[in-house]
């Protein structure tokens, strides 16, 4: 299977895209920024405005502040520096679904800039109905606001899923050896991995990826499939460099629902303290479920979950995410060229690492569906072809 960034400069040929939009989550920047900036995370559920504030003690115990949209800043960055030495000439620009910049106000900008085919790269990298397709129903919203402004709407196409890219996964691997070191040497290679990644409901989790025949996780069950499959790369890889092979074991934190709704289990928290139970002398907690060190990072697991294990007395670090890594920089520029081949007809070897090969490019009919259906773009089932 292909498994090295393969994008020489003499094929930087982006045709037929004339941008690429970083599509984000988005972050309060600010203590006043915190409620309405939870306000519109929570739109339509009818979330007290008291209990808001509630849950907002987390960003006001850093000032009010999510790193998000810094880490996102750097990523820019770091693909405009790469784009530009790989001769690479594609504008990129930098929407939000919850804060400034707006999707909507960015996409408007790139219609007034000129721009008709417009590659989009989320900044969440598998499949889920939170991290894929309400993302394409936020395309669809925007693009139903252009419409009625009377401009003329792109097409746009969000690129595939990037847990199982090289780009993706060497620079975690780098960063559990890392982790690994700053453990006491007595425990270092007793230690256990503990991938985490945001709990989903169930429900969603079965329903996430397309349709397929029943499995052990549901009729889909790509979100739990896709992060097991990662974590067994990075896990293999660990070993390779280190000569160990640790035991690993995939967990959840962020949980935020109604507790009578089941969702994707065990929490972290619960899990250290299982593994102190059973005697395990150390772990390593990796964030293989975020691209960046946002909250749900620096609260759940650098405050709570360390926390937790100090109260138990377990030796833990965490891993890094990949953030601005430029290897991951590197492989947006693979993802945005190989989609370009493809839209122009021409043969394309895939770059992926794994037993998952490389992710569809249209999301189909059924993919990651939502409770109650809506109009989502970029996909096969898209009001905007």
């Amino acid at each position: 299977m292909p498994d090295q960034l393969a994008t020489p400069e003499a094929t930087a040929d982006a045709r037929p895209y004339d941008a690429l939009l970083l599509l984000s989550f988005g972050g309060p920047e600010g203590p006043d920024d915190v409620v309405p900036f939870l306000e519109n995370v929570t739109r339509g559920r009818g979330i007290p405005r008291e209990r808001l504030k509630e849950v907002g003690q987390h960003y006001f115990g850093f000032g009010g502040v999510s790193p998000i949209n810094d880490q996102n800043r750097r990523l820019l960055d770091a693909l405009r520096k790469d784009f530009a030495e790989h001769g690479l000439d594609l504008p990129v620009y930098w929407g939000n679904r919850n804060w400034a910049p707006y999707l909507t106000d960015t996409l408007r900008e790139m219609v007034r800039d000129g721009h008709r085919r417009i590659a989009v790269l989320a900044t969440s990298a598998y499949a889920s109905y939170s991290g894929c397709r309400q993302y394409r129903e936020n395309l669809a919203d925007s693009l139903a606001v252009l419409a009625e402004e009377g401009l003329e709407l792109p097409r746009v196409d969000k690129l595939r899923h990037y847990f199982n890219h090289p780009g993706f996964v060497e620079p975690m691997t780098d960063g559990v050896v890392a982790s690994l070191a700053e453990l006491p040497e007595d425990v270092r290679d007793t230690a256990r991995l503990v991938f985490t990644t945001h709990s989903i409901p169930t429900a969603a989790a079965d329903a996430s990826g397309p349709a397929v025949e029943h499995t052990e996780h549901g009729e889909g069950g790509a979100y739990v499939r896709q992060h097991l499959d990662v974590a067994q790369v990075i896990a293999d890889a660990v070993a390779a460099r280190t000569g160990v092979a640790h035991p690993w074991d995939l967990v959840y934190q962020s949980r935020s629902g109604a507790p009578h709704i089941p969702w994707l289990e065990p929490d972290i928290c619960d899990h250290l303290e299982a593994l102190h139970g059973s005697g395990t002398p150390a772990a390593v907690m990796v964030p293989i479920g975020f691209v960046s060190d946002h909250m749900e990072v620096m609260y759940d697991l650098d405050t709570e979950a360390t926390a937790k294990a100090a109260e138990l007395g377990l030796p833990v670090a965490r891993s890094a995410t990949v953030g601005d890594d430029p290897r991951f920089a590197a492989a947006v520029r693979d993802l945005v060229l190989e989609r370009a081949a493809v839209e122009r007809g021409e043969e394309v070897e895939r770059c992926w690492v794994g037993m998952l090969g490389a992710g569809h490019d249209l999301c189909p009919v059924r993919c990651c569906p939502a409770r109650a259906p809506r109009p989502a773009a970029a996909g096969e089932d898209s009001p905007y072809a």
